[in-house]
């Protein structure tokens, strides 16, 4: 008898799992979600004086750590099923970096996700650039979600919380893009 309640909780467990898995990729599917990614770990804060956007070697990357973490956030995924998506990353290249480890598709520069972190004046300005192309890309019915990979700064500016390095976020957006609600998705 216990061995049957055992393989039947099981069960009802497969089966949960199962419905959760389709329901993240079939809101993504329904032109109303998106879903926000903060860079994988890249140790320190901020960036060395004198970086230079065009060159990762004098910036803060991805470092073992980050990198395999961004595969674990890929492999989270798929398993949720979303196997292809629009994906579009900041400029920086630890962004960059963890939106090519996700392996769901080509990665897409958006100015719109660049970090603000060493202009906090520029906070509000850069959100309304980020709400205007999440609303200009979820025009119409797009079964290709729509995934974006940024910082920790314009993710707390776009949904007024912070979150930890890999996290993502589920956001249900109106028509100009702003957050009606949301959902965090823990490092996995």
């Amino acid at each position: 008898m216990k061995t049957l309640i055992r393989c039947l909780l099981l069960a009802l467990a497969w089966l949960a799992s199962t419905a959760q898995a389709g329901e993240l990729a079939d809101r993504l599917k329904d032109g109303k979600h998106v879903l926000l990614m903060r860079h994988a770990y890249a140790p320190g804060v901020g960036d060395p004086p004198g970086y230079k956007i065009e060159r990762c070697e004098t910036q803060r990357v991805l470092n073992e750590e980050g990198r395999a973490q961004a595969e674990r956030a890929g492999r989270w995924l798929r398993a949720q099923g979303l196997e292809r998506a629009r994906v579009y990353s900041s400029v920086w290249c630890r962004c960059k970096q963890t939106a090519e480890l996700l392996a769901l598709g080509t990665v897409t520069v958006e100015p719109s996700l660049a970090s603000f972190f060493g202009n906090p004046d520029q906070a509000a300005s850069s959100n309304k650039k980020l709400q205007a192309f999440i609303a200009s890309s979820l025009t119409g019915k797009n079964p290709q979600p729509l995934v974006l990979v940024t910082h920790h700064v314009n993710i707390r500016e776009f949904m007024g919380k912070d979150i930890g390095s890999g996290d993502m976020v589920l956001a249900r957006v109106d028509a100009q893009g702003r957050v009606l609600d949301y959902r965090i998705y823990p490092s996995p």
